[in-house]
């Protein structure tokens, strides 16, 4: 597996000619170039794909429309400027590298095609956003040994973390009809649950709960049948932006054994609206590593390059505000925060374990890190764990309290690159609200 190094377009010196793209602090610097869906709030245009640059989005229809680039740029453009993302990321790596050094080249101080391009920018207040892609498979890991841990002993005090847990990355087929964007708002789920053991009733969900998660989208596809290798597994990952897997933390005890996650786990999960390449994270490589007294990977799921650079950190934030904090003014409050660095399993031992079996993968699939929980109890990536399983209430605001999810509450997740050297980059914001269940 080869990851490419930092290059010119991870120029730390470097500028845009659009000034919200220079201010400090500003999550879409000229050096991230994040994809998304959108279109014109309140307009009958049709969605397309875009790019964000400062407070701006570079509307890649109105670019290709121009013909400012040519071969695989322009390539590029044109997959780009359809409504979903798939067929950009069906072309492969080579095709957006291309195409993300033009929008680089074009959007920096200097460049001879400031005019042209100020004229293909639509201001982000102004656009709503869909999914980035048509999802065709979801699967959710559960890639962080501190999260699996800390749930283990809710479930199984005796025997928390299963042994096949430091051997293979787990994993569960979800439901992508009942993904969306982020805004999302999703009724209260009902379903059996099982008070102490007793017989189970049938009701709304009292235990709801949020998972600070990172998606991964999959970018050109494999052949049924046809495994992918180490050295290949990131050639095949478009990018990454945040997701939450709603969680009923009250059904999924009750159903969870022997097959795992269902209807706990299938009724919402939101994305945020703009994906991250990798070429983007570049410089926020980290060694990948684990504890010399644990089981090491695997042949098939290590190589040199995941050592020495493959795991990557991304601070991940999460946040609540409740229905009385929006009606009092009152900001988000933070309630903890992670890194990805801290994943168990890397995402191209994730793509290559996927399909060790010849399961074929195809452009804009969608894996869930599973919950990102960090080593200590302030790092937890979901409220089960900050609640201590529901036993221990969270102050929230100045006068309220929190388990787990009150309806009208909304979570926010958050996520930034950081590190000396380089210009720090965001992911934007993930936001989902919940409703009351249902009546019916």
């Amino acid at each position: 597996m080869t990851i490419p190094p930092p290059d010119m377009t991870h120029d730390p010196e470097a500028r845009s000619w659009l000034a919200s793209a220079n201010q400090s602090g500003c999550a879409f610097p000229i050096q991230n170039l994040p994809f998304s869906v959108f279109r014109r709030a309140k307009s009958a245009e049709g969605y397309r794909g875009g790019v964000a640059i400062g407070d701006q989005i570079i509307d890649l229809c109105a670019l290709a429309d121009a013909q400012l680039f040519t071969g695989d740029a322009a390539e590029g453009v044109s997959a780009g400027s359809m409504d979903s993302l798939n067929s950009l990321m069906r072309l492969g790596p080579r095709v957006l590298s291309a195409l993300r050094r033009a929008l680089f080249l074009a959007m920096a101080q200097g460049s001879a095609h400031e005019a042209l391009l100020r004229k293909c920018l639509v201001p982000q207040s102004e656009a709503v956003f869909s999914l980035p892609a048509h999802i065709g498979d979801y699967t959710d890991f559960y890639i962080s040994i501190h999260h699996a841990t800390a749930i283990g002993r809710l479930f199984r005090p005796d025997n928390p973390l299963l042994p096949n847990y430091k051997w293979i990355p787990i994993g569960y087929h979800g439901r992508s009809s009942s993904i969306g964007v982020s805004g999302q708002d999703f009724r209260r789920p009902q379903g059996q649950r099982s008070i102490g053991g007793g017989s189970p009733t049938v009701g709304p969900s009292t235990r709801l709960d949020y998972e600070l998660e990172m998606g991964i989208f999959i970018g050109c596809g494999n052949a049924l049948g046809e495994p992918i290798a180490m050295a290949d597994a990131e050639n095949h990952i478009f990018g990454l932006c945040l997701l939450s897997d709603w969680s009923a933390r009250d059904l999924q005890g009750w159903e969870y054994q022997p097959l795992g996650p269902f209807l706990s786990k299938n009724f919402a999960t939101t994305l945020s609206p703009w994906v991250v390449t990798l070429e983007a994270l570049a410089p926020f490589r980290v060694p990948f590593s684990r504890p010399d007294s644990d089981p090491q990977p695997l042949a098939y799921l290590d190589s040199p390059a995941n050592r020495e650079r493959g795991a990557i950190d991304i601070r991940l934030e999460a946040l609540i505000q409740t229905a009385t904090m929006q009606d009092r003014g009152e900001p988000p409050q933070p309630l903890s925060e992670t890194s990805f660095r801290h994943a168990y399993w890397s995402i191209a031992q994730l793509v290559a374990h996927h399909t060790v079996n010849g399961c074929n993968l195809r452009p804009g699939d969608l894996f869930g890190s599973g919950t990102q929980s960090g080593p200590t109890p302030a790092e937890a990536g979901s409220l089960v764990e900050l609640s201590k399983g529901g036993t221990q209430a969270l102050p929230i605001g100045q006068d309220e309290h929190r388990t787990f999810l009150e309806d009208g509450d909304t979570v926010i997740f958050r996520a930034r690159c950081e590190r000396p050297g380089a210009v720090s980059i965001g992911f934007g914001e993930l936001r989902g609200r919940v409703l009351p269940a249902s009546s019916s």
